[in-house]
């Protein structure tokens, strides 16, 4: 754990923090905990922010970060001198990152969620179009995941491009048939937004298509909330 914004990391913290950023390609998500305000019976909100390799390296490693609030000043802070590739979601706290040199990779299961969701939600042909060629490139991931950076890079070049490229076709010629208020508008409009960002594995293969592996590095938070409810104090939390 690298503890509180302002407190120094201890050896051990920073030495795994060095590690992690001397990678090229790191995946960093966060999720908020409950902390509790002394004196008042009363909790606020923290957060932990997970910053980790992929699982594409052979020795992996997680950091985590106790923070009191949310803003793109934490992840400035730890991956501070890092050039390289980011796997996130679209947060708004990472976008100074971005403005800095860092590349974004934007997670493709957050763009299959919207679509996913907005299928559910109205039984959209649209989306589940959408979420059916998505789930092409997955498929040619699970084949992917298992070979050396260059030979999935080209794999991807030879078969998940041209499904990419026809993902981005259908959305754009579907998003002029719909509503800007429609649900399914707002998801393809995320994806069209974002597409850059969503297709950046294609162009390096040490970049996976998604930030699941940052979101499984935080479920245990997630999981302990029901069980631990809050942290007691800021040093708990560090």
């Amino acid at each position: 754990w690298s503890g509180i914004c302002g407190v120094r990391l201890t050896p051990l913290a920073e030495a795994l923090k060095d590690f992690i950023l001397g990678h090229s390609v790191i995946h960093a998500d966060e999720t908020p905990v409950k902390l509790l305000a002394p004196g008042k019976g009363k909790t606020t909100k923290a957060y932990v922010w997970v910053y980790r390799t992929t699982n594409f390296v052979a020795q992996r490693a997680v950091l985590f970060d106790f923070t009191l609030g949310r803003g793109g000043e934490n992840p400035r802070r730890v991956l501070h001198g890092f050039g390289g590739t980011l796997v996130s979601d679209d947060f708004s706290g990472y976008h100074a990152l971005h403005a800095q040199g860092i590349t974004a990779a934007f997670c493709m299961a957050h763009a299959r969620r919207k679509l996913y969701e907005a299928h559910e939600l109205n039984g959209s042909q649209i989306a589940g179009q959408a979420v059916a060629l998505i789930a092409r490139l997955y498929e040619i991931e699970r084949e992917a995941r298992e070979l050396e950076p260059e030979a999935r890079w080209l794999l991807r070049q030879q078969r998940s491009r041209p499904v990419a490229d026809a993902l981005h076709a259908w959305l754009t010629a579907q998003r002029r048939k719909l509503a800007n208020a429609d649900a399914t508008a707002k998801a393809i409009d995320y994806s069209l937004s974002n597409w850059r960002a969503l297709t950046r594995y294609l162009d390096d293969g040490n970049v996976p298509i998604d930030n699941n592996a940052a979101e499984n590095s935080v479920r245990p938070l997630a999981v302990g909330r029901k069980n631990w409810l809050f942290v007691g104090s800021h040093q708990a939390g560090e």
